[in-house]
């Protein structure tokens, strides 16, 4: 296989480099430890289709912007509603727990290799301030991290994805897209994006039509198909 000639590489962060659901199903089991492991995915089913539905409602325009931290909020009431409790205090750490994302297991040395040769750039529909607590809660390596916040809009509007054609200042075929959302690469592929599918729990698997550049399992693949990335000690 050829080598892909990239300046950059833009990771996707939720879900691609964190696992999102693990860190608010944690939350869930803090607001009420006597909650049965069927009715937290019941209850993280819940928080999930709101910030889907209320993201999309924004991208339609039947909705103004707002960030993901009045999301997170607004998910945290319908599931601590849904659960019975009424504790404001638990219901505003629920709304945190979108920042306490554990890494995937390769995720950090994964970053911290491909950055010996690439810059690196997180690109995520978490809020600024969100994005700053993630990221340092994770333990993830970047050189530049930009939130959808800055283009008032979400993925996958195509104004998002050129937050990263501009800061990086190179041309969006020599940027590589990192993600393990489909839809995700779809969308910054329309821009002109190189496309990485890594496959994660729970991600959007490509279908048979979708033709992305490199298909890896983890990001030390990644770094093995990109060719010359010095191994982590």
């Amino acid at each position: 296989m050829s080598e892909l000639e990239i300046d950059a590489v833009v990771f996707d962060v939720l879900g691609t480099l964190v696992d999102a659901p693990a860190g608010i199903r944690a939350g869930i089991r803090e607001l009420d430890p006597s909650l049965d492991d069927i009715r937290v995915e019941e209850l993280l089913a819940l928080w999930q289709q709101h910030i889907d539905h209320e993201q999309r409602r924004m991208l339609d325009s039947g909705r103004p912007y707002r960030t993901s931290d009045v999301l997170d909020l607004e998910a945290a009431r319908l599931v601590a509603d849904a659960a019975e409790v009424d504790d404001p205090a638990a219901v505003a750490a629920l709304a945190l727990s979108g920042r306490r994302l554990p890494p995937w297991p390769d995720t950090v040395a994964g970053l911290a290799r491909l950055a010996e040769r690439f810059p690196l750039i997180g690109l995520s529909n978490a809020s600024r301030t969100a994005l700053l607590e993630l990221n340092a809660h994770a333990g993830l390596r970047w050189h530049q991290a930009l939130s959808a916040e800055d283009a008032r809009t979400y993925k996958p509007d195509p104004a998002v994805y050129q937050l990263a054609v501009t800061v990086s200042g190179r041309p969006p075929e020599r940027l590589l897209m990192v993600a393990a959302h489909a839809w995700d690469l779809r969308a910054a592929q329309n821009l002109g994006l190189r496309t990485a599918y890594v496959a994660r729990p729970g991600g959007d698997p490509p279908t048979t039509s979708d033709r992305f550049d490199l298909y890896v399992d983890d990001l030390a693949d990644l770094a093995g198909q990109l060719g010359h990335v010095p191994e982590s000690d």
